[in-house]
């Protein structure tokens, strides 16, 4: 089977799956993430032979990935979604929730997570305390993507699935930005409590419309 052969079949299988794309790949997004890597056709071929299975890709190149705690990586991505300019492309694996970012944040987001004030207070009362560690992916490393299609219940999954061939990704600002807000969420809410679920959010493409916020 040729190279284009094999496109046009795990195309084929993306658009027939239908359903909503907040946590399905499309076929840009498949595009997108197999750019990830030194040989995008060959992890399309492998993507049409197995497309419910994980793979593993490289970061530095197409993305970045910032990897939080279960719970707080829902605490940041809620917040991005309710008063921020959405995220990119997320997936949960292994109590963890894996943010795709702009190539570069990993070297950064250390640095700035760093140099921010925890425990001071927000100056209108509200408690802030240092969030969990991160865990950040960037040249050199590799992470565990979900499946094009939903797989086993105890792997990775998508939360917000790639939809489109150029998504936008959140920098290190807008990620320490998330993860003040979620910090004081959480310290508000008292140790042990967890985001209660929300809707589904917007497909990632529609996050380049919208504008970060100030951290103040």
């Amino acid at each position: 089977m040729s190279d284009d052969e094999r496109r046009t079949d795990i195309f084929g299988l993306l658009r027939d799956e239908g359903g909503p794309q907040t946590a399905r790949v499309t076929q840009a997004g498949a595009e997108w993430l197999a750019s990830a890597g030194p040989y995008p056709r060959s992890t399309l071929s492998l993507w049409t032979a197995r497309p419910t299975a994980p793979a593993v890709l490289p970061c530095g190149s197409a993305f970045d990935v910032v990897n939080a705690p279960a719970f707080f990586g829902r605490r940041m991505l809620d917040r991005l979604w309710a008063d921020g300019p959405g995220s990119g492309p997320v997936a949960a694996y292994r109590g963890r929730t894996l943010l795709f970012a702009a190539p570069g944040t990993a070297q950064r987001l250390p640095s700035l997570l760093s140099w921010e004030e925890w425990g001071g207070g927000s100056g209108g009362g509200e408690p802030e305390t240092a969030p969990p560690p991160l865990l950040c992916h960037g040249t050199g490393d590799a992470v565990t993507v979900p499946p094009l299609s939903p797989g086993p219940a105890s792997g990775p999954r998508w939360m917000v699935a790639p939809d489109t061939r150029h998504p936008w990704l959140p920098g290190p600002d807008v990620l320490l930005w998330a993860c003040v807000r979620a910090a004081r969420d959480q310290a508000a809410a008292g140790p042990g409590s967890v985001p209660r679920p929300r809707t589904a959010p917007e497909p990632s493409s529609s996050a380049a419309a919208r504008l970060p916020r100030s951290r103040s």
